[in-house]
Order: C-alpha cells, then sequence, then structure tokens
C-alpha cells in the first residue's frame, strides 16, 4: 500500500494532473496489463494494439549482432573498449555516434539533406527531446500550434514539467485531416487575441496518429508562416523511415531548406528523431534534437546532462550505423514488412466493412468506426471503445484522446505482434461486429465537435473510464516510455 504524503507539502509538478495518464489512451494500456494476451497461457487476454513498436525487424539486428560481437563492450570481443566507454564522456556525445546518426539520418532522405554532426543533440528518447526542446524555444504560459489529431504524449512531454501550452489547430476528415495554412492563421489570430504568445508550430511527418506525411507545398507554407511571424517550427520526424508506399515519400523539413537555401529562416527550424521507431529500439532510449540554431544546439546540450544516452549505448549504435550496406538493406526490408503487415490489417477491416485513413507511415492505422455511432458524441465514441477492450479483448485508442474532434476514429497498431496474433485480432473483431451494429444510424457528414465540448467531454468522462487501479504493476507502460 502506498504512503500518501500531505499534497501541500510537495510541488505543482508533483501534484497536479498534467501529466495526462488520466486519459482513455493510458486507460486501454492498464487493461492490456492486467490481462495481456498470450496464445497457450491467456488465449482470452487483450491483444496489445495501443502500442506503436515496431517488432518486425528483430531478426535481422540479433544476427548483425550475432556476426558483430565486437561492438557490444559485454562481450569477449569488445571487451578492449570497456574501460574507455565506462568512464564519463563529454555530454556532446561519442564522435563516432553522433557522426552514425547524421549519416543515418542522410541515408533515410536519400541523401537529399545533409547533416551536421556537431548540431546534433542527444536526449533520453523522443520524450526527452519533445521537452528539451520546448524549454529551450518556450516560457511557462507561452504556445505551441499543433494540429490535430495528434500524439497523447505531446501533452506530457511538452507541458507537463515546463508550463507551456498546446493550442490544438483542428483538421477535418473532409479534408483527410491535411494541415490548412488557413486554420493555422486562425490559430495563431485566436491565441493572439487572449494574450497568448505563440513561440511555435509543433507538427509531426510521418503523423501519429495518421500515418499521413506532410508534402512539399505543406511545408513550403510551414516555412514561410515561421518566417513570417518569427515563430519556430519544430519537425517531429521519428517515423521517417516507417514510409512503406511509393506514391507517399517522406519529404523532410531538412530537404526543403537545402532545396530554397536562404529563402526561409532556418535559425527558427529544429527537427525531433529518435531510433525507437525506424530501427525499432525504444528501450535503448536514443533521442535527437536538430537544431539550425547555434544558441539552441548550445544550451540543448546543457541541458542534455540530465537525460544522456549511455556510451555504451553510443558505441554499440555507433558500429551499427557505420555499417550502410547492412543499414540498406534493413532499411529495405523494414519497409516492405510494414507494408505487408498494413495490408494484412487494412484489407482484413475491409473485409467486414471497416475501412482505414489510407496513411502509408508509421506503425499503425487510422480506423473508422463512425457508421457505428449511435450519435456523434465523445460519450458514445467511449462506449464503442470500452466494449472493444471488454469484450473484444483489443487495446486500441479511440479518437478522443488523440483531441480527433470527429467521434468514431480509432488509433490501431499493427507491428508489436506477429502474424498469428494479427490473425486473431481480426478474427476477434469479425466474430464480434454484428453485435456492434448501431439501433440507428447517422449520416457520417457533419459529426464535428467544438474542441471545447470534446475536451470538456473527456474531462467528465473521465472518471467513467475503465474501473482499474490507479497505479499499475511494474510493467504498466505509464512505468515505460510510451509512444
Amino acid at each position: 500500500m502506498m504512503n500518501m504524503c500531505n499534497p501541500h507539502l510537495l510541488s505543482n509538478v508533483a501534484t497536479n494532473d498534467a501529466h495526462g495518464e488520466n486519459s482513455p489512451y493510458f486507460d486501454g494500456w492498464k487493461a492490456y496489463d492486467d490481462n495481456p494476451y498470450h496464445p497457450i497461457n491467456k488465449p482470452h487476454g487483450v491483444i496489445q494494439m495501443g502500442l506503436a513498436e515496431n517488432q518486425l525487424c528483430f531478426d535481422l539486428i540479433e544476427d548483425w549482432m550475432r556476426r558483430n560481437p565486437q561492438a557490444s563492450i559485454c562481450t569477449s570481443q569488445g571487451l578492449s573498449n570497456f574501460k574507455e566507454i565506462a568512464l564519463y564522456q563529454d555530454y556532446h556525445g561519442l564522435p563516432s555516434f553522433t557522426k552514425a546518426v547524421a549519416e543515418f539520418m542522410e541515408q533515410i532522405r536519400g541523401g537529399r539533406a545533409k547533416f551536421d554532426p556537431n548540431r546534433i543533440v542527444m536526449s533520453g528518447g523522443a520524450t526527452g527531446a519533445n521537452e528539451l526542446i520546448a524549454f529551450c524555444l518556450a516560457d511557462p504560459g507561452e504556445a505551441f500550434l499543433l494540429p490535430t489529431p495528434y500524439y497523447p504524449g505531446f501533452d506530457r512531454d511538452v507541458k507537463w514539467r515546463t508550463g507551456v501550452e498546446l493550442i490544438p489547430v483542428h483538421c477535418k476528415y473532409s479534408n483527410d485531416f491535411r494541415l490548412s495554412i488557413g486554420d493555422l492563421e486562425a490559430a495563431y489570430n485566436g491565441a493572439q487575441e487572449r494574450n497568448i504568445k505563440v513561440k511555435g508550430v509543433l507538427v509531426a511527418s510521418p503523423s501519429n496518429p495518421l500515418g499521413t506525411v506532410l508534402d512539399e507545398a505543406t511545408l513550403i507554407e510551414l516555412l514561410e508562416f515561421s518566417t513570417q511571424k518569427q515563430v519556430h517550427l519544430v519537425c517531429d520526424e521519428i517515423y521517417s523511415a516507417t514510409v512503406f508506399f511509393s506514391d507517399k515519400r517522406f519529404i523532410s523539413v531538412a530537404e526543403i531548406l537545402q532545396k530554397y537555401p536562404g529563402r526561409f529562416d532556418q535559425t527558427l527550424v529544429h527537427i525531433v528523431y529518435s531510433l525507437s521507431k525506424d530501427l525499432g529500439l525504444p528501450g535503448f532510449r536514443v533521442g535527437i534534437i536538430y537544431s539550425y540554431n547555434d544558441i539552441v544546439v548550445k544550451s540543448g546540450r546543457r541541458m542534455s546532462s540530465f537525460g544522456l544516452v549511455s556510451t555504451q549505448t553510443q558505441h554499440l549504435l555507433a558500429c551499427l550505423l557505420a555499417d550502410k550496406v547492412f543499414v540498406a538493406k534493413f532499411l529495405e526490408e523494414s519497409r516492405a514488412r510494414l507494408k505487408a503487415r498494413f495490408t494484412t490489417l487494412t484489407k482484413g477491416l475491409e473485409r467486414v466493412g471497416i475501412h482505414c485513413l489510407k496513411g502509408g507511415g508509421g506503425l499503425f492505422c487510422w480506423m473508422n468506426l463512425r457508421p457505428l455511432l449511435q450519435e456523434a458524441t465523445v460519450e458514445e465514441e467511449l462506449r464503442i471503445w470500452r466494449r472493444i477492450v471488454h469484450e473484444v479483448r483489443l487495446n486500441v485508442s479511440p479518437g478522443s484522446s488523440f483531441h480527433c474532434t470527429e467521434p468514431g476514429w480509432f488509433r490501431v497498431c499493427f507491428a508489436n505482434m506477429d502474424e498469428a496474433t494479427m490473425a486473431t485480432a481480426l478474427h476477434r473483431i469479425k466474430s464480434f461486429l454484428p453485435t456492434m451494429a448501431p439501433r440507428r444510424r447517422r449520416p457520417e457528414i457533419g459529426l464535428v465537435l467544438s474542441a471545447s465540448r470534446t475536451m470538456e467531454e473527456m474531462k467528465d468522462q473521465g472518471k467513467h473510464m475503465l474501473d482499474f487501479h490507479p497505479l499499475s504493476s511494474p510493467h504498466s507502460p505509464l512505468l515505460k516510455a510510451t509512444s
């Protein structure tokens, strides 16, 4: 039993509710944690489809490590490097590591963008990188504009300890959730009217949860907006190597800056990256900030001492990433396996009448269950979500937890399980779907809710979520880095 201290004796950060764990996004994790699926031991358990984890190519990395034991200081072949790696290192990072990461980022982009190792700032995963860049760019009460739907962890990463605000820019299904510069301008002007200072725009490409990518025209508009307004542009590109449809090529903001030199104020541009998704190594906690601003690089490196990547990890990854032939084969195979798995899931859903937004990147699909809604409310979305978790026993994430203002969308992850588990998940959906048909149908047109109503309903519904313990077991995702 936990020994609860008087909250008045603790800090605001320790006692506030801004972490965001009281959300269906995390409640679904708790459901899985209480009853995890196992094909033999727990065949009726909850299948984890709320985890954006890339497990499809572990065999390739494991094979490389078997063939390159000298890369690890924990083997007899690599032991000669033990003392050097075990001692204190410069918080700028091992030169071999920053060089390898810069070259890896170039390789992913087909050489269309160059990266200077001296501009790389390390952090403990993308979570730490997002918080670090927020600390560098904004003061408490200042804000970033952020298109919806967006990754729920941004509320934790950017806001919780920094005091920085996030202002949603609501994107709509009628436009395939594409970002409109007009909506961005409206959100900016609205903040100005409320005397909120906007310090930047935060975008993710590929998007989590949509899997869509920003095209060149939109990136140019964002850079023009940033330059004109003199606000920062932070581009989260952590899924950059997971784009698997050829007609959806990933374009980095770095490519645009290189293509149009001198056109934009590049000192306002910053890239967040990690190796959690593209290499499938979230447990290594490798987060990266690449900034074109000298002061941000300098201050960011000072701050990074609070969340450095271990030198053992840097050493191993520097060796792996330096093997360009392996990396090229890995990226090609990873995209092929992601495409095959995405196709398996979406085609399986289509066979039972469920459609998804065509993304083409990321480790998830954006599933449309709007036809099943009895009414266009967040409460109705959460009713269906509870049934999916409790009766279908699948942990998927409701769109409202991603700040989507159109009820009925769900994020479904597909790369963290084997083929047999995916087949089981699809079978469960097929068997249960007839019982989910609504008593009355509503047309899909006009299901947009206002942002204020959506968030108010989420708060009202928070205490009526799944009846789980507020603190989970040691295996809880609340104790892990989640995404």
